[in-house]
């Protein structure tokens, strides 16, 4: 896989903006092989709504972003309203982020994140609207409130990762997608979050259980939330997410 750009492709432009949409564009289309299956990916011909590729084996769809220079915790999008009427259709696209070195034109890192990990409380609402149009409502993207595990590295700081691992990375989460009701859902990528934060690898449910606090602070209704902390836990193992190693015990697979 190369991470230098072709900027020979992109000498008749004149505009940066348009240059780097083709320059990560055509990158994708060349280089990137999708995460479900492992085939190459396409560009559609056409602009669409709610993709820029696709994969014609097993028809997964993928939107583009790109930002310059460094990650940072939040990714600029479109509108507001229509982001969180996405999340809600059955032709919401998995998200690719391509994150590239202006002065060498060299991606920086490229990231997928699966649509099963799209919910609203990741979409952060803007305070204004655009010059000329008050009323129409940007948002973001904020990466901090995705776990881990639903940021699948191709390219982390210019080292590029094995196919079989992004292959392995995607599969790991797909029983998400079989989650449909929003609140079943929000419990698992919370309780996925809440292992991230204890930055290891094997730990206790009483360290799961410190979370307590936190988690009751979102889930007012709930009064007993240890209880969801450990079914949670037993579901994510039932799911090989996680593997329950003995006395109270787990560890990330």
């Amino acid at each position: 896989m190369k991470i230098i750009f072709d900027t020979k492709i992109a000498q008749s432009y004149k505009s940066n903006s348009q240059k780097i949409r083709v320059l990560s564009e055509s990158w994708v289309d060349n280089e990137i092989f999708c995460p479900n299956c492992g085939c190459n990916v396409s560009s559609y011909e056409n602009s669409r709504p709610v993709a820029d590729f696709y994969c014609s084996s097993c028809k997964e769809d993928y939107e583009l972003k790109s930002k310059k220079n460094g990650m940072g915790k939040k990714i600029l999008d479109g509108a507001y309203k229509t982001m969180i009427e996405r999340l809600q259709s059955a032709n919401n696209p998995n998200f690719f982020f391509l994150n590239y070195d202006i002065k060498n034109y060299e991606v920086l890192n490229f990231v997928v994140i699966p649509k099963h990990f799209f919910v609203p409380e990741i979409i952060i609402k803007r305070n204004q609207g655009i010059k000329d149009r008050p009323s129409y409502i940007m948002c973001s993207i904020d990466l901090t409130r995705i776990p881990k595990s639903g940021k699948i590295f191709y390219i982390k700081n210019k080292k590029i990762e094995s196919k079989e691992k992004v292959l392995k990375n995607w599969s790991k989460t797909l029983f998400l997608r079989k989650s449909k009701k929003a609140e079943l859902k929000g419990w698992i990528l919370d309780i996925m979050k809440c292992i991230d934060r204890l930055e290891k690898n094997e730990f206790t449910i009483d360290e799961m259980y410190s979370f307590e606090n936190l988690l009751s602070q979102k889930y007012t209704n709930n009064k007993h939330i240890k209880d969801k902390i450990r079914q949670q836990l037993q579901f994510l193992r039932d799911k090989n997410y996680l593997k329950f190693t003995g006395k109270g015990k787990y560890k990330l697979i």
